[in-house]
């Protein structure tokens, strides 16, 4: 689930797969600003099918965070 998480958002916010780790904060470590924090939520509902509330997705600020709500909600 990590690997598929890691090319997804290295391939939504156009950033190295080497630089994104469970640490990797997706504003301050990846330049997400709000447009790329919305799509990347659209994306990650699609490709593992889920759905992620707003309130869910506003305390999404690592990979590790977004990870851990994955395998929390699968």
């Amino acid at each position: 689930m990590f690997e598929k998480l890691v090319d997804l958002i290295a391939k939504e916010l156009s950033v190295s797969k080497e630089t994104i780790k469970k640490e990797t904060h997706l504003q301050n470590d990846l330049g997400a600003d709000s447009l790329d924090a919305v799509e990347l939520i659209m994306s990650i509902e699609d490709a593992f099918e889920v759905s992620i509330s707003d309130e869910a997705a506003a305390g999404l600020k690592t990979v590790g965070d977004i990870l851990t709500y994955l395998e929390n909600n699968k």
